[in-house]
């Protein structure tokens, strides 16, 4: 057994002296035994003896038993546990107070089994949770107590930020009669694993996400289909399940989907849209859904036209030109951002039938129109829109309008023949190259 005498006499308040115990090792329950002795000529406390548990030579942590002033030598027991890798010192301290008196400590002994009085905690299963989640557990200790013991979880924690909190339950009786304790550790948040004085008590697991982005199979205007790609994870499994997380590149909608398989159909989306898909990956448990692995950038197909313009109207008719207009429409109509439309028109002229068509820059302004140049007076002009994306056409009504007429040409000079008479002078003479109407009037 060791022993330590402390006079604290002529002594500072906060003085330390410390009896330090060899290492233990042992994987099982061990019962430190031992005698102190506080006591003082004036009634005011020498000191305060404080008994620390150092795990695995880390911090000294919380004092497990104190007592600050006895008249008579008394008797201690402490049930401490500990299994294998991990290894504990005991640690005695004495801290004077400033006033006179002695602290002693006589006949520690180490006893390879539990006390007979003081309860110690059973060894745990190790207990399962995900990384970021609070964890309830229970951990037992049992053996003959009394109302005013108390019991010690000491934590070693990788984690440094780990919120631990405990309360004691209630006092139960099992079928030998003995009196168990139950401490429940009701708000652990846990971040790495976690190891208890009495064994490990809980295992942390990192929720899983994929390394790599989803694979795209094929693309369509309102469809998607990807390979998952999830075999290869950071975190743990197992996967219980998988789910696919997708949103527009541009604004805030997005959507997730559970999915049973390792290829999906992502339908119902809009064409000529880029999206971002991702993969969601959860092992059991609550928190177990990992953060989206590598997201996969792609853009639908554009899709065919709903539809051609609508309400082709003329807007003004002259002698070589006609304006039209048509009803505004948007990307609920042309289902691609690509588009052009043109004006597509024909007539007849010298006998042969004309066919052009020109392009429409006008397709953005909320009262688009479209002036035709060029034509010839008093033909009749057969028009129609023609809207086009690169995945199809869509062509509006046919208008037919007749320009108006217009001044004609001359009366060819070389056509006019005169036969003289008498008293008068018979002309005649060919129509004008171009009549452009209704020839009404010849005046000589």
């Amino acid at each position: 057994g060791s022993f330590m005498l402390v006079n604290t006499s002529g002594r500072f308040s906060g003085q330390k002296a410390h009896l330090l115990m060899p290492h233990l090792k042992e994987n099982d329950t061990h019962c430190i035994d031992f005698h102190y002795y506080v006591s003082s000529k004036t009634g005011a406390s020498p000191g305060t003896l404080n008994v620390y548990v150092k795990v695995n030579d880390g911090p000294i942590g919380n004092p497990v038993w104190n007592t600050s002033i006895t008249a008579t030598w008394s008797r201690a027991e402490l049930a401490i546990s500990t299994f294998w890798p991990n290894f504990y010192q005991v640690v005695f301290e004495v801290v004077t107070s400033g006033h006179s008196g002695y602290v002693a400590i006589d006949e520690v002994k180490v006893l390879g089994h539990p006390c007979t009085k003081t309860p110690h905690f059973l060894r745990l299963q190790s207990v399962e949770v995900n990384a970021g989640q609070f964890a309830t557990f229970q951990c037992t200790a049992n053996g003959g107590t009394d109302s005013g013991d108390r019991l010690w979880l000491q934590v070693i924690s990788s984690f440094l930020n780990a919120l631990v909190s405990g309360e004691r339950g209630d006092t139960e009786r099992n079928a030998k009669h003995e009196k168990l304790w139950s401490v429940h550790f009701i708000n652990i948040r846990f971040y790495s694993a976690f190891e208890l004085l009495h064994g490990r008590c809980c295992v942390v697991e990192k929720p899983p996400v994929p390394i790599a982005p989803p694979q795209l199979s094929s693309v369509g205007a309102t469809y998607l289909w990807i390979q998952l790609n999830a075999n290869s994870i950071n975190g743990d499994g197992p996967i219980i399940q998988r789910e696919v997380e997708y949103r527009t590149s541009s604004g805030s909608w997005y959507d997730i989907q559970p999915v049973d398989s390792t290829s999906y159909k992502i339908g119902h989306l809009d064409p000529d849209t880029e999206y971002e898909i991702s993969v969601l990956l959860t092992r059991p448990g609550e928190g177990g859904t990992g953060s989206p692995g590598p997201a996969l950038k792609t853009r639908t197909k554009c899709a065919d036209p709903m539809r051609g313009p609508r309400r082709l109207e003329v807007v003004e008719i002259k002698s070589r030109q006609i304006t039209i207009c048509w009803e505004p429409f948007g990307y609920n109509v042309t289902r691609c951002h690509r588009y052009n439309l043109t004006v597509h028109y024909r007539y007849q002229a010298g006998g042969q039938e004309q066919v052009r068509e020109e392009v429409s820059w006008d397709t953005e302004s909320s009262h688009p129109q479209h002036t035709i140049t060029n034509l010839s007076p008093y033909t009749n002009v057969s028009i129609k829109l023609v809207l086009m994306n690169p995945e199809g056409r869509k062509e509006s009504q046919e208008l037919v309008v007749q320009t108006d007429e217009d001044v004609p040409s001359a009366v060819p000079l070389e056509s006019i023949q005169g036969s003289t008479f008498e008293e008068k002078i018979f002309l005649q003479w060919r129509e004008p190259a171009q009549t452009y109407g209704v020839i009404t009037l010849y005046e000589v």
